[in-house]
């Protein structure tokens, strides 16, 4: 059986075991009925998922001009304590910044291979925590815009990680730890202007992933590099592809690439 189309982030359900789907224009394939079968991955070509060019990616699944022009790709994407919406001031699109940033934000605690401190959109939970990896999770504060969020990330970080550990979480070296009580004692370290957005009674989620087995080694799958990989997939975990032989394929990384999809009992 054959599946064809651009890869986008996959699409994903909180169940007692997450759920995943590769979602094309024309089908969608659910990722946890391939586990243990042999999946091949061939990259036909790149395809913009803005302007749909088939263009090289540059970054996000968008080609380069798209990445400089969209507004969804402006720096406080990334850096949310850049957002300006909050003060009528525009960054490349003030209307679609304003949908985008003046609504409620989360700044969270999240375990995938180690504690680190993260900013999502409050309609955005659990999914973010699932696409990171993370197998818990817990809210510290919720704000109504995303400057705030941000400012608030800032000032955790100086105490905090802000990054994942790939390897670490792909290995499953992890440690279960208490993030009730890691929330209450970085309380002291949050901005005067969001105290009173601060959840103490906000409850830890722990998030169960589709793996049947973990490498004890990785190496990630560049289709850039290797534009045909075929192997058996053993679990999903974050946006990641886990196979047997220990190779790792970043499904977001390689938004926008144009693939076809085989699957075979191993």
């Amino acid at each position: 059986m054959t599946y064809e189309g651009v890869l986008t982030k996959m699409k994903t359900e909180l169940a007692e075991t997450v759920q995943y789907y590769l979602i094309f224009e024309q089908d969608f394939l659910n990722m946890n009925q391939v586990l243990d079968k042999r999946l091949a991955i061939n990259f036909l070509n790149y395809e913009c998922t803005s302007c749909h060019k088939k263009k090289k990616i540059f970054a996000n699944g968008v080609c380069y001009n798209c990445f400089m022009e969209l507004p969804e790709m402006g720096e406080w994407v990334i850096r949310p304590e850049l957002s300006k919406a909050h003060l009528d001031e525009e960054d490349r699109d003030l209307e679609y910044e304003k949908a985008a940033q003046l609504q409620p934000h989360v700044v969270y605690l999240a375990n995938s291979s180690n504690v680190k401190v993260g900013v999502t959109r409050k309609s955005q939970i659990p999914t973010r925590w699932i696409d990171q990896g993370a197998h818990e999770a817990i809210e510290v504060v919720e704000v109504p815009n995303r400057y705030l969020a941000g400012i608030t990330e800032v000032a955790l970080k100086e105490h905090l990680s802000d990054k994942t550990n790939w390897r670490s979480m792909l290995t499953n070296n992890l440690k279960d730890l208490d993030l009730a009580a890691i929330r209450e004692d970085m309380k002291q370290y949050l901005p005067a202007e969001v105290l009173d957005y601060y959840l103490p009674n906000s409850k830890e989620l722990e998030i169960k992933f589709p793996v049947m087995s973990y490498p004890t080694k990785c190496k990630s799958l560049n289709l850039a590099k290797m534009p045909f990989y075929e192997g058996v997939l053993k679990g999903i975990k974050g946006q990641y592809l886990i196979f047997e032989d220990g190779m790792v394929f970043n499904v977001r990384k390689h938004e926008g690439y144009n693939v076809s999809l085989s699957l075979s009992i191993k």
